[in-house]
């Protein structure tokens, strides 16, 4: 970013948040999406009976660690390629 004048630099900010908000509202949809139809199977009622709250809690917490742990996982396989000059050798097998 170096290269880019300030009026540059913000216009790439502002496409770096837009696509990160993209991004994180389809993850956010796809897991809402994923637990409803898991979880969610009674619509006599229009509420949710407490199986369905206790199905929706586990698959968000089961998604959420899971997500943190790829979010870890990543940052490790990153550290690693960074500590051998980038090649990709041997963290692929993991």
């Amino acid at each position: 970013m170096d290269g880019l004048t300030p009026s540059e630099q913000r216009e790439f900010q502002s496409v770096v948040e837009r696509r990160q908000m993209r991004e994180f509202m389809t993850m956010y949809s796809n897991l809402v999406q994923r637990c409803f139809d898991d979880c969610v199977n009674d619509f006599t009622s229009k509420t949710m009976n407490n199986k369905e709250e206790g199905c929706i809690s586990k698959c968000v917490e089961k998604w959420l660690k899971g997500s943190e742990r790829m979010g870890q996982r990543f940052a490790e396989q990153n550290a690693a390629m960074m500590q051998s000059g980038g090649s990709l050798g041997g963290a692929a097998g993991r």
